[in-house]
């Protein structure tokens, strides 16, 4: 799925900068980028402090032992776990929006001007939007910052969505312990964790600590269950933002290394300029140099002549 929807990118990519050799350049104020970043970083921070209060409750959890109590936190959880859910398709889709904007409107139009005529690599108009792009790049560095921020941020979820799992496990092991006394066998504990059901595995208990104590138990497993499969349901909803991010950052990082290339093209070029000024003027200093004495020689010569041809010292004679 990743392979599959990086080259879909790439390939928006690769039209974009067909379709923006034909329109005028869009140019994205630094102002409007940096908003866009502090709204989006905002959104991310909410996020991350809704992921704390999920860890939390997950945390308080573990010790329930009541079904009336693991309800009320299952509860939370999922209210909790939702709001997350609709910040981050919402931010998802700013995120691509907007990358779309910064990335390839601002800075691949640089790639396809290049096919323009006298617009080519190392001429003039090209160094000018090199430029551009020198200006606009640390706006892209630090939306590419955000992006990854809120990429890792889903990836959290996912680990907690792995923990959940694993503690759950872990719980229903050691209440099967305490009501049975013995422990139960990995089967079993599959069972359990998949459908719920524990009556069956606790009907010698039932007869010999009576059915109303050992309902109890199993009423908590029963919630504990439905509320693990709900959170697993909706923390894989978050996944599927979470690979969409791993694509856009990964294709932004592509982006990002080109402009590297062509700032530091940018670079080469004003050196090799600076480099070529000095040795044309150190050229003109020596060309005027030789110009000089080429005149000294000339004058020489010309008075050798004057002086050959007028002859002084035979009209002195005839005097």
């Amino acid at each position: 799925y990743h392979s599959v929807v990086l080259d879909s990118f790439k390939l928006e990519i690769s039209f974009s900068r067909i379709h923006l050799t034909q329109m005028q350049e869009i140019s994205l104020p630094e102002s409007k980028i940096s908003r866009w970043i502090q709204d989006v970083d905002k959104q991310v921070d909410k996020v991350s402090e809704l992921l704390k209060k999920v860890k939390d409750a997950n945390e308080e959890s573990k010790a329930v032992t009541k079904a009336s109590a693991m309800k009320a936190i299952k509860k939370r959880m999922e209210k909790d776990v939702d709001e997350v859910g609709k910040i981050a398709r919402n931010v998802k889709a700013k995120l691509e929006a907007i990358s779309k904007d910064v990335f390839l409107n601002t800075f691949v139009t640089n790639l396809a001007n290049r096919q323009k005529p006298g617009c080519g690599k190392g001429t003039a108009v090209d160094r000018s939007r090199t430029n551009l792009t020198k200006c606009d790049a640390p706006a892209a560095y630090g939306f590419h910052a955000v992006t990854k921020k809120f990429r890792d941020l889903m990836m959290e979820f996912q680990t907690l969505r792995q923990r959940i799992q694993d503690e759950y496990r872990e719980v229903v092991e050691r209440r099967v312990i305490t009501v049975t006394g013995t422990r139960p066998d990995e089967a079993t504990i599959d069972h359990l964790i998949e459908t719920g059901n524990s009556e069956q595995i606790f009907q010698t208990a039932m007869q010999d600590m009576g059915r109303g104590q050992v309902l109890n138990t199993l009423e908590e497993i029963q919630e504990r269950h439905d509320a693990v499969k709900e959170l697993e349901k909706k923390l894989l909803d978050l996944y599927q933002v979470y690979l969409d991010m791993a694509v856009l950052v990964e294709a932004q990082g592509e982006i990002l290394d080109n402009i590297e290339s062509q700032v530091s093209n940018a670079v080469d070029h004003v050196q090799s300029g600076t480099t070529a000024l000095q040795t044309a003027k150190k050229l003109q200093r020596n060309s005027r140099k030789w110009m000089c004495i080429a005149i000294v020689i000339l004058l020489v010569i010309v008075g050798i002549i004057v002086v050959g041809v007028i002859q002084p010292w035979k009209s002195g004679k005839g005097a």
